[in-house]
């Protein structure tokens, strides 16, 4: 069963239904025995950082986490606060991530952004050097998803990177590194593109 996690944060229903629509049945749980059963899992959050991780603390949900994730290798996909909570740590607060991931989440450069471009960064973006990653198969050409956020990841190691968008200058929009995945844009909000990307975690993870 693929289980979105609820720890109180994030755009669950949203989620839920994307899934629905590919036919995909997927539970939302808070549930650790629930999460522990689960060969899929998806980490959403809207938000401030050291709030998401406050929150995660409080339900309890980190140790199982941690064991699916990182001893039993259970396919995770972090969506927007959800991949920077995979971070060791963010400008945005003081909380430490989870840190599965080496690196951490950034604020964007003011100092690089065009005089028109504003922050957050919201709208839709196209993602580019995604490789051979199965999370891009089959996926439709100029792929384009919507994003809306002013902290981006920053990465110790360049073979996590998944692929790239462009916001005044290049950025980290998405990690894969073994059953890790995650991405800063919302897939659930980005139509045929968004579909495609869930429905390639599914199939090929």
């Amino acid at each position: 069963m693929l289980t979105i996690i609820d720890y109180g944060v994030g755009n669950l229903l949203s989620i839920h239904n994307m899934f629905k629509r590919i036919g995909v049945d997927a539970a939302i749980s808070s549930d650790k025995n629930d999460i522990a059963k689960a060969d899929k899992l998806i980490l959403p959050g809207v938000g401030h950082f050291d709030y998401g991780m406050q929150r995660l603390r409080a339900s309890g949900l980190v140790d199982v986490l941690n064991e699916q994730v990182l001893d039993r290798k259970v396919p995770i996909l972090g969506i927007c606060l959800g991949v920077q909570l995979l971070t060791q740590g963010s400008d945005e607060g003081s909380e430490p991530g989870l840190g599965w991931i080496n690196g951490r989440t950034v604020a964007f450069d003011r100092l690089r952004l065009g005089k028109e471009q504003k922050i957050p960064h919201m709208g839709w973006s196209e993602v580019s050097e995604y490789g051979q990653s199965r999370l891009f198969a089959d996926m439709y050409a100029e792929p384009r998803f919507y994003f809306v956020h002013s902290y981006h990841l920053q990465l110790d190691t360049e073979a996590d990177r998944l692929c790239n968008a462009q916001y005044g200058y290049d950025f980290v929009a998405g990690i894969e590194q073994d059953n890790i995945l995650g991405v800063q844009f919302h897939p659930e909000k980005s139509h045929k593109y968004g579909m495609k990307l869930l429905e390639n975690f599914v199939k090929h993870y």
